[in-house]
């Protein structure tokens, strides 16, 4: 088996090496490698550089040679930095009414919204939750998605989150694509929970949290700050807690009102998502900061409501990466690009803005540093674009998917 791939030539690719994780990007700032190729060691880029030169350096017989003929643009692998891809049932009934008029406690008192979910997720055995991811991350990694994030949060109970956590790491060990998950049990209260909403979080934090280091299910612990939710005073001892344990901590945030941003800030949290109710001062806050603002498109058209100001957060010095939250309720189309097209739309994002926000700066969000850009010594996860120009990827709006997805050095995925 040889050591070595080489692959090229590409019309164009675009490695990231060197855009910030704050403030904006213009395309004009972008280096593109024209007539370029990669050189693959294992499962890690080796060099990045000019094909026909990369060519002549190697040893051919040590090394495979992977010729394209066509038109390609190689970017880097994408990144979902924000799902709840693990669950069990439909959300249709909800979707419904919501485009009738009817409103989210409307909807709930009849039965739906997240309980409907966690309803369901409860009587699913971890085996049929294991499939369901297995089945969506390989529909995501057709569109190019090479690392994903997968939340719990539709168990609310100890035994039932580890049930979930347990099922997506099952998911890990067969999908192709990396799955990144994060524990989600500060959802909502239960509505099955006998106390207040302190009295459940102090519970997880006791009994979960040691649970999920010993058996290595998660570093990651989320928490949805809202008024109907939990508020930053329920949620400050629980975040405190996690910090202790050496968890990184990613906030639900500003998703109605204000105040989940703050909490991300005052508990050095490596992300806050959502922030489509983040006004003047939460946009100024984040930006002084070193947390990760991620919109998610997807929950703004689900619900009908207002974009992350994804604007003015890089204009204010933020860093902003773009997840999907694919979810059962608010957010169930789950097509990452799509969604990072119609924001860009919206909010007036650069093509590089967005293409940062999918890869190097959605690796930010997830605390990963070996992912996102296309350099020497990263995972070689990359996307190849049957096209000329990588702004062809952005205009399709969605439309225009991955001819080819390598990840970790193999091939994956072609059509």
């Amino acid at each position: 088996m040889k050591q070595y791939k080489l692959i090229g030539p590409f019309t164009q690719l675009i490695s990231l090496e060197n855009s910030n994780l704050k403030g904006p990007i213009k395309d004009e700032n972008l280096t593109i490698i024209k007539e370029a190729g990669i050189l693959i060691k294992g499962d890690k880029i080796d060099t990045i550089g000019t094909f026909s030169d990369l060519k002549n350096e190697i040893n051919a017989s040590g090394t495979e040679i992977i010729e394209l003929s066509s038109n390609y643009i190689c970017v880097p692998g994408f990144i979902d930095c924000h799902t709840h891809i693990c669950f069990s049932g439909s959300r249709a009934r909800d979707y419904a009414m919501r485009n009738s008029g009817k409103s989210y406690l409307e909807i709930a008192k009849t039965g739906g919204g997240i309980w409907d979910t966690v309803t369901q997720t409860r009587l699913a055995k971890k085996e049929e939750l294991t499939d369901g991811v297995i089945k969506r991350a390989n529909s995501l990694l057709k569109n190019g998605i090479t690392t994903v994030e997968v939340k719990s949060g539709y168990g609310l109970s100890i035994e039932e989150e580890l049930k979930m956590l347990r099922a997506i790491q099952n998911a890990n060990d067969t999908t192709k694509t990396d799955l990144v998950p994060t524990c989600l049990a500060a959802h909502i209260l239960p509505k099955d929970f006998n106390g207040n909403h302190s009295a459940y979080l102090e519970e997880i934090s006791n009994s979960l949290f040691p649970i999920l280091k010993s058996e290595k299910l998660t570093n990651r612990i989320d928490a949805f700050v809202e008024q109907s939710a939990f508020t930053s005073t329920d949620i400050y001892p629980y975040f405190k807690k996690a910090k202790d344990m050496n968890f990184d901590i990613t906030v639900h945030a500003d998703q109605f009102t204000p105040g989940g941003s703050e909490i991300a800030i005052k508990t050095g949290a490596i992300s806050a998502d959502h922030l489509e109710a983040s006004t003047q001062k939460e946009i100024d806050l984040l930006a002084k900061s070193n947390v990760i603002s991620v919109a998610l498109p997807g929950a703004s058209i689900g619900l009908g409501c207002d974009f992350t100001p994804a604007r003015k957060i890089l204009n204010a010095g933020g860093a902003l990466a773009i997840a999907s939250d694919w979810n059962p309720g608010s957010a169930p189309m789950g097509d990452l690009l799509m969604q990072a097209c119609i924001l860009g739309t919206f909010e007036k994002l650069s093509n590089a803005e967005l293409l940062a926000g999918i890869t190097s700066r959605a690796a930010a969000a997830l605390h990963l540093t070996d992912r996102g850009r296309l350099v020497s010594g990263m995972l070689a996860d990359f996307n190849l674009f049957k096209t000329d120009h990588f702004n062809e990827i952005f205009y399709h709006q969605g439309k225009l998917t991955p001819s080819q997805v390598w990840k970790r050095g193999d091939l994956v995925y072609q059509q």
